[in-house]
């Protein structure tokens, strides 16, 4: 799995961080998603997807 993110879509919610926090953090000045790391684990693919599913402004992409 690749994971990639539009920072212009990101509208800081927070969800993709509570899903899965070894792949994503925010930006402390406005909440922006950060990628911790673009090939996760094969542990952390499902609580990847789950944040993909939950981000309400669709910024994260998956390439499977």
């Amino acid at each position: 799995m690749k994971v990639r993110i539009d920072e212009d879509k990101c509208v800081g919610a927070g969800q993709c961080v509570f899903a899965a926090e070894a792949v994503f953090d925010q930006r402390e000045e406005d909440g922006i998603v950060i990628l911790l790391t673009d090939t996760p684990n094969a542990d952390q693919e499902n609580a990847v997807r789950k944040a993909a599913r939950l981000c309400p402004a669709k910024a994260i992409f998956l390439d499977e």
